[in-house]
């Protein structure tokens, strides 16, 4: 069921689905609700799932905000505002590439809300020097070209060169998926990225069960790198993902559909 709810000076578009102990799933850059669509369509079954189009994505509206203003705390507050407006007490939060970020700022935030949060590709760690240049090249690059354009350019390095070679309309769906998106809204959400914090010492501190699911192949969230926040958090489960990139939910859907399945009912 689709909801829409008014949220400061913007409209929050999110799907609910099934019944059960509540399950958020978080999408990341230039992406929406649907690149779960694999995953809800099973665990809806089992569980109530709360799917949003973060603020710029899909339905949901962007802050009227200024060139970089846009916050990933931002962004954990609206995804509060919709568990406030479904009347949820606690809820496992899972959120892929940037959805893991806001994961965490809303882990920081509203840490009552969570039974449990999970990384799928993504990474506590903030940027670095390096990481923010390429993020303001890629802003660059947008604004003379288009977000289109860039998106041409980048999406197919979130697959395996095998699964490109194999599935290549996949790749290509997402892609025209992605001509929806307006070019200011993906350079905030880069600005948004480049300026939050490291956010490890939550990990450290949390007494909550944390997911990581890690590709092999990743280099968005590299696994050297998510390798080494794994044994911060109290409980830890890790998964591995051999021959994967960074869009497991696409790439081997039945997999990740048991991983997420077998964490929820062990949290839950």
């Amino acid at each position: 069921m689709k909801k829409n709810i008014a949220y400061k000076n913007i409209v929050l578009s999110y799907h609910v689905y099934g019944e059960g102990f509540p399950v958020v799933l978080l999408h990341g850059f230039a992406e929406t609700y649907t690149i779960w669509r694999n995953q809800f369509n099973f665990l809806k079954d089992y569980f109530q799932l709360i799917v949003p189009d973060l603020p710029g994505s899909g339905e949901s509206g962007l802050f009227k905000t200024g060139k970089g203003n846009l916050s990933i705390d931002e962004l954990a507050d609206s995804v509060y505002a919709i568990i406030i407006n479904e009347n949820i007490g606690r809820c496992i939060m899972l959120g892929h590439s940037m959805g893991g970020y806001v994961t965490l700022s809303f882990a920081e935030r509203y840490a009552d809300k969570l039974k449990a949060f999970g990384f799928v590709h993504s990474t506590a760690y903030a940027d670095n020097e390096e990481k923010k240049q390429n993020r303001q090249r890629a802003i660059e690059i947008m604004e003379a070209y288009g977000s289109y354009a860039f998106l041409k350019t980048v999406t197919p390095n979130l697959f395996t060169a095998a699964f490109k070679e194999k599935h290549a309309e996949v790749v290509k769906r997402l892609i025209e998926d992605g001509k929806h998106f307006k070019k200011e809204n993906l350079q905030q959400y880069y600005y948004a990225m480049m300026g939050r914090a490291d956010k490890t010492y939550l990990l450290r501190n949390n007494i909550s069960p944390v997911l990581f699911v890690l590709g092999e192949e990743d280099m968005a969230a590299p696994l050297s790198d998510v390798l080494k926040q794994v044994h911060e958090p109290e409980i830890a489960y890790i998964h591995i993902m051999k021959n994967m990139a960074h869009a497991s939910m696409l790439e081997a859907p039945e997999k990740l559909n048991a991983i997420l399945k077998n964490f929820i009912d062990d949290v839950a």
